[in-house]
């Protein structure tokens, strides 16, 4: 049983790394921890990962991960605590990495096993285990899990139900309606009311009966429909008001608005009076080189960067970083604990000074881009490598007349 899971976890392992498991499944005899050091070593990915000593917690874990059931239990719950404030092991984002792999093939086989009551004292180790199985491709070597998924229905709804959440609060005695902006207050429509919201009324309103008293006449009836109707419609068109912001927003998050180029570093060299910056003369095309100031120096060597083609954003708006003009942006591809970087790499065959296109995105770039507005820092987010190292935008690949623009690094994210 223990080399049965041994080799799904090898096999796992080395599908996420992109690596032939053959040569490691020959001798499972080893312990988990070896195992996974061996395998991630031999991966240029993985290579840093095994420096690292948050991953290497995870390692120690899988590798001492209990058989004990009671044991057993009793780490699934640690670790369920671990993943009350993070979405997976490593990084503060919700790509996963070789450690929610290790760890999820361990945990498999006692997760899937267990009894619905014990499923509900471990919540977020489900949720967690529930994205790996969707997310990672090594995740299909293993039976998918099946539990029940709480159904998230928005307040909204509730009161839609006539449920009352505990934080609407009623009106107190002898207190007016209305309050601070916080409270949400109830009121009971009257019958009046519901005729209108549900459609009725008009000629369809059953007339008074013979010598009942009314609340007055039937224009005062009439005036008081066209109020309530008003007040419907006056919320659609805060709700069409609404929409219209989102529209507004949308556009500061467009990638169009980037001005994305090939370019060729001609020369880099030390930042004067900063040793984790370098500057690079850049070729875009124009008469003259752009200067650019990038965070690479940790990274690189002035001369791994010469000669070195590259894809920048351009209509960045020129700053001194350390007293030095940078006039633009290297774009880069890096983990999520940023112990590896590089520049993303422009295919063979573009052109220098070529512009990066994002198909169904063809809106006109900015001139300048407003740093106020944070646009880049919006447009970012979406900025990531797909699991083939392809940089893209939500997907969208950055397209040139040579291919995509890549990257050594899969599922990463780009800035």
């Amino acid at each position: 049983m223990a080399s049965n899971r041994k080799h799904k976890l090898v096999t796992a392992l080395c599908k996420e790394l992109s690596i032939d498991p053959n040569q490691f499944l020959g001798n499972l005899e080893r312990d988990t921890k070896s195992l996974c050091i061996d395998i991630t070593s031999s991966s240029p990915q993985g290579a840093a990962l095994a420096k690292d000593s948050e991953f290497m917690r995870w390692v120690e874990f899988a590798d001492k991960f209990p058989e004990d059931s009671e044991l057993c239990f009793k780490a699934l719950g640690d670790l369920n605590e671990e993943l009350v404030k993070i979405s997976v092991l490593l990084g503060k984002g919700f790509t996963h990495s070789a450690a929610d792999v290790i760890v999820f093939s361990i945990v498999h086989p006692h997760v899937i096993g267990l009894s619905k009551e014990d499923q509900e004292k471990l919540p977020h180790l489900l949720r967690w285990m529930d994205y790996i199985q969707n997310k990672a491709d090594a995740a299909s070597l293993f039976e998918s899990i099946k539990f029940d998924k709480v159904e998230f229905i928005h307040p909204e709804v509730k009161m839609s139900k006539g449920e009352v959440g505990s934080n609407i609060k009623n009106p107190e005695p002898g207190k007016k309606e209305g309050g601070s902006s916080g409270d949400v207050k109830l009121k009971k429509p009257s019958d009046s009311e519901v005729k209108i919201l549900k459609g009725e009324g008009g000629s369809n309103a059953k007339a008074p009966k013979p010598g009942k008293k009314e609340h007055g006449n039937l224009e005062d009836v009439k005036s008081k429909e066209h109020a309530e109707l008003k007040k419907v419609t006056g919320d659609n068109d805060k709700k069409n008001t609404s929409v219209k912001e989102v529209d507004e927003k949308d556009k500061d998050i467009s990638v169009s608005l980037l001005k994305i180029q090939i370019g060729h570093i001609r020369k880099a060299w030390k930042h004067p009076s900063a040793d984790s910056l370098l500057v690079e003369e850049i070729d875009v095309g124009e008469a003259k080189c752009r200067q650019v100031v990038s965070g690479l120096a940790k990274y690189f060597t002035p001369e791994e960067l010469t000669n070195r083609r590259i894809v920048l954003i351009t209509n960045m708006k020129p700053s001194k970083l350390r007293d030095v003009v940078s006039e633009g942006m290297v774009l880069c591809a890096s983990n999520d604990d940023h112990t590896v970087v590089e520049p993303l790499i422009a295919p063979e065959g573009a052109n220098i000074g070529e512009f990066v296109s994002f198909q169904g995105h063809d809106g006109k770039p900015e001139d300048v881009l407003n740093p106020k507005k944070k646009q880049f820092d919006k447009i970012a987010v979406n900025l990531y490598t797909d699991e083939k190292g392809v940089a893209t935008f939500k997907g969208v690949p950055f397209t040139t007349s040579a291919g995509p623009c890549t990257s050594s690094l899969p599922n990463a994210s780009i800035k």
